[in-house]
């Protein structure tokens, strides 16, 4: 346990799997806080299995689970109930993503759990949240780029949509789920009362779209895809990537104000003036003219080196970047220098290993970087803890209560 973190003194009891499920007390963890993550006994959480594996050591969940302590505990045993309550009574969080009513007919749902902790923090994630008419569905990240409007975001005109690699929706609702349960914590410690929170990974990626889908609301209309223009037809702004002569792309992205200047600093202005494309505006009038704007502009970004335009806009203070592959993104010289990746020895694996950093800095208080447990790595520990001794958690093995 880190003592020196944020969140020293913290601690969350856990039945969370996956990734939207555990980002959250991962993220604490790094943070100093205690997080407890109950496992099936002789199963563990799925996940374990899960991306790529060396040794027993999972990238997915290395990456999802590191810093917590495994304790296995069968939750349908009145014993293994027990035991979780002895746990959830000097807890400050308690956090699950089981479906919808799973937890409560299991004899964890908040209204028992608040009976034993007033002031408990209750998280619970779910796919489609707790009201809908799909509430009871199961859902994993494509649930929620495809229901939270990201999939079409992202979508190319003419080509099938899909949902994107990176698991956003996942990644979103566990930064959510964690906001939310920091300032119930606040509440809490302030006022002594808890409070259930709920959130799930369609209102994480609906979220995630941002002023995006408020435009698009207003509007009534789906937005220009194939590249991000924004604003009117009187103002118009650009996002866009494009492809060098190389064919290494980059992306720009441009206000109003400043497409004009940024065309005429790259040399492209006069021919756009030539075909009548100058005006950004024109892209709201029909995809045609949007796709003959964006045509002119790939032909003439494919002229040179990226790193010419790159300079070019970047010496007038205009947004401009390289687009890394996500090896590139692990050796960006911006991403290394603030520790957003890091490296550090792994002792199963008897080598160093690539993580994710921290996307924090703390001045205080800096985050420390651990590793996931072994399964039921920390039974005998917590046991202890509760005040069992040695004698009585050889039976609870034995009856195969953990």
């Amino acid at each position: 346990m880190n003592n020196h973190g944020p969140l020293a003194g913290i601690k969350a009891i856990t039945c969370s799997t996956a990734q939207a499920g555990t980002v959250p007390y991962m993220l604490m963890a790094d943070m100093g806080a205690e997080i407890i993550k109950i496992e099936l006994p002789g199963k563990g959480d799925g996940s374990r299995k899960a991306g790529e594996v060396n040794n027993g050591v999972s990238s997915f969940f290395e990456t999802n689970n590191r810093g917590v302590k495994s304790f296995t505990l069968n939750l349908k045993n009145e014993q293994g109930k027990e035991i979780l309550y002895k746990l959830v009574k000097n807890a400050d969080i308690f956090g699950q993503n089981f479906s919808p009513g799973a937890a409560e007919r299991n004899g964890f749902g908040y209204d028992t759990l608040k009976k034993i902790n007033p002031s408990i923090v209750y998280a619970s994630v779910s796919a489609y949240g707790p009201d809908g008419p799909s509430s009871d569905l199961p859902g994993t990240d494509a649930v929620g780029q495809a229901i939270g409007g990201v999939t079409e975001a992202f979508s190319i005109p003419g080509q099938q949509m899909r949902t994107g690699v990176a698991s956003v929706a996942d990644e979103a609702c566990g930064i959510i789920t964690l906001s939310g349960i920091l300032a119930a914590l606040i509440h809490a410690k302030n006022t002594g009362q808890g409070q259930k929170i709920e959130t799930s990974l369609i209102g994480s990626a609906f979220r995630l779209m941002g002023w995006t889908m408020t435009t698009a609301m207003w509007r009534n209309t789906p937005p220009i895809t194939g590249a991000r223009i924004n604003g009117s037809k009187k103002r118009a702004g650009i996002a866009a990537c494009f492809n060098d002569i190389d064919g290494k792309p980059l992306a720009i992205q441009l206000d109003p104000d400043q497409w004009k200047p940024a065309l005429e600093i790259l040399g492209f202005y006069d021919n756009l003036v030539k075909k009548g494309l100058e005006d950004l505006g024109l892209a709201f009038e029909s995809e045609e003219k949007k796709n003959k704007i964006l045509f002119e502009l790939s032909k003439m970004f494919a002229t040179k080196k990226r790193s010419v335009w790159i300079k070019i806009l970047r010496d007038s203070r205009m947004v401009t970047a390289p687009v890394n592959s996500m090896i590139e993104a692990s050796n960006d010289l911006d991403i290394i220098a603030n520790n957003y990746v890091s490296e550090i020895y792994h002792p199963d694996l008897g080598h160093n290993i690539k993580i994710h950093g921290t996307p924090w800095k703390f001045s205080e208080t800096p985050s420390i970087l651990g590793f996931a447990p072994k399964l039921g790595e920390n039974n005998k520990e917590i046991l202890l803890d509760l005040g069992f001794d040695t004698n009585q958690i050889d039976q609870l093995i034995k009856d195969e209560i953990i």
